[in-house]
């Protein structure tokens, strides 16, 4: 009886099939580390002041020919005359000379608060600070600027004062953490333009100090990587969809009903497919400010899907045969699976989903939303640490049960034994393959953190973070298609056995002269077939 491919197909040819993997997760490396520049850029902005005497909605503009009237400093005569409510805070993205594009795809802004310590005019212990944001857009340099949103935002002002709070220190400024501030999930306009507003009376802006300047650092994809991002997602796309169904054409070819395997093979096919979807071409086009929502969402299906699979993959490898085939079996792992995502998938919605309708919303404005986002980090990390520690001992019986059967190949025919001994290395090389990708993907994410994005070598600029997100990227894919290639049913039916081999096999049961017409009819592989019998013994 022959199963799948991976036991069929010659040591040669599966040495070439591995040679080609290889070859291409080199290549996504190298797409990444030597074509691709680093995924985002940073640029600072110091806000305009700009004086609003009459206190109007009009668009004030920091530079060109109809720019506001400015003042430089606080500490000018002329800004002593001035009230709080007078200023306005204004910001053009991107600097003169420049356009933002499509091939941005978002655009983040966070804000960052140059604060002077003055004795009379201290900043308080948990003080917030009110936003009065607005954000305008416009695709030539002589046209109207067009209301895109407005919003009254609050944010925790944390600030440290590293020196003590004397009159020989006045003057020096505050530490200030970072706030977050915008998110636009598309980037469709060439010009844009911020106006901030700090409005103050006698319960709101109190107690946040002598505030000198403002800075809005904005963060966007660089053009250049999106190239070469939605480049390796078209060229991933067919590849792995046509392999998707290739295989679901040769389950369909079998004379039996698909396994649980074998479905949730398909259905990782059907994610990685769905991830790889090039949507990106389409929203150089539209203003798509879902992108960034729906990405999650891809990402997240896949990542479900992927874990679902590798639990069921090792589980199917240890039930005995009437325990098979049933998703019941994995009701708390697979359950635990669905809860983590749907936490994380509502903790994105909480965030990402408002942000549809405004762009300054932030999860993290309040002690309450924060405490509550928080929540939801830590028990899906709790889940996710509970799940691989299933998984591991999952992995661990798998081993131990395929060591067992170690021990009966010398009561096998020579050739049969060597067969087995192909068969069970085969099958715990790829799961070693398995943690050597979970791996991976955690190294990649730590590295990412650290690393200073990129090194110099000689003349050529390696883009570190780049070639991991592009290497993992490539590796996904290309782990999704050889578990695809190598399980899906190999053409090589044998329909008759001597009858030495009937004797002499002590791990496969004699067989009826219709399921030896049938190949694979008790499942994908012989190693599914002999650990389940095994088991059931």
């Amino acid at each position: 009886m022959a199963g799948a491919i991976i036991e069929n197909m010659s040591t040669k040819k599966l040495a070439f099939l591995a040679f080609f993997i290889l070859v291409f997760q080199i290549l996504s490396i190298m797409v990444g580390a030597f074509i691709a520049p680093n995924p985002t850029s940073a640029i600072r902005y110091l806000a305009t002041k700009c004086i609003n005497r009459h206190r109007a909605r009009d668009w004030l503009v920091p530079w060109g020919s109809n720019r506001c009237q400015q003042v430089r400093s606080f500490d000018e005569p002329l800004a002593k005359m001035l009230d709080a409510n007078d200023i306005v805070f204004a910001v053009h993205i991107p600097l003169p000379n420049k356009q933002m594009s499509p091939w941005f795809q978002y655009m983040l802004a966070v804000l960052q608060f140059d604060i002077a310590f003055k004795m009379i005019n201290q900043i308080e212990d948990d003080v917030t600070i009110t936003i009065d944001a607005g954000l305008a857009y416009r695709d030539d340099l002589k046209s109207e600027w067009t209301t895109k949103f407005h919003s009254v935002e609050q944010r925790p002002l944390r600030c440290t004062f590293a020196v003590p709070k004397t009159y020989e220190n006045e003057g020096r400024f505050y530490h200030c953490d970072p706030v977050p501030f915008m998110e636009l999930g598309s980037v469709a306009h060439k010009y844009f333009l911020i106006n901030l507003r700090l409005p103050v009376n006698d319960t709101v802006n109190t107690g946040i100090g002598e505030i000198k300047d403002i800075q809005i650092v904005g963060i966007h994809q660089n053009g250049g990587f999106t190239k070469v991002w939605i480049s390796m997602k078209t060229a991933y796309s067919p590849w792995i969809f046509g392999a998707t169904v290739w295989y679901w054409h040769r389950i369909g070819l079998m004379a039996r009903p698909p396994v649980l395997l074998e479905r949730v093979i398909f259905a990782l096919g059907v994610s990685m497919t769905l991830l790889n979807a090039p949507l990106e071409w389409l929203s150089l086009g539209f203003e798509w400010k879902w992108m960034l929502l729906f990405e999650d969402v891809q990402q997240g299906v896949f990542y479900s899907t992927l874990f679902c699979f590798w639990i069921i993959f090792c589980g199917e490898h240890l039930m005995d045969q009437s325990q098979r085939n049933r998703l019941s079996a994995y009701w708390w792992q697979v359950g635990l699976v669905v809860f983590c995502s749907s936490v994380l998938l509502i903790f994105d919605l909480s965030e990402r989903g408002i942000h549809l309708a405004n762009p300054f919303y932030s999860v993290w404005a309040s002690e309450i939303r924060t405490k509550v986002a928080i929540t939801f980090i830590i028990v899906a990390g709790i889940s996710v640490s509970l799940y691989f520690l299933s998984l591991c001992a999952m992995v661990l019986c798998v081993f131990r049960n395929i060591g067992g059967k170690l021990q009966q190949l010398p009561a096998m025919p020579e050739a049969r034994r060597l067969r087995y001994k192909g068969i069970i290395f085969r099958f715990k090389f790829l799961m070693l393959v398995t943690l050597v990708c979970a791996a991976m993907t955690v190294v990649s994410f730590i590295l990412n953190q650290v690393s200073e994005g990129h090194w110099h070598c000689g003349d050529y600029t390696l883009q570190v973070h780049s070639a991991f997100l592009t290497g993992v990227f490539g590796m996904w894919n290309l782990y999704v298609f050889t578990i695809i290639f190598l399980y899906a049913p190999s053409h090589k039916c044998n329909r008759n056995k001597s009858a030495d081999s009937l004797q002499t096999d002590t791990l496969v049961r004699p067989e009826s002269q219709e399921s030896r017409l049938t190949c694979g009819a008790l499942g994908p592989t012989e190693t599914y077939r002999v650990t389940g019998k095994v088991a059931e013994e």
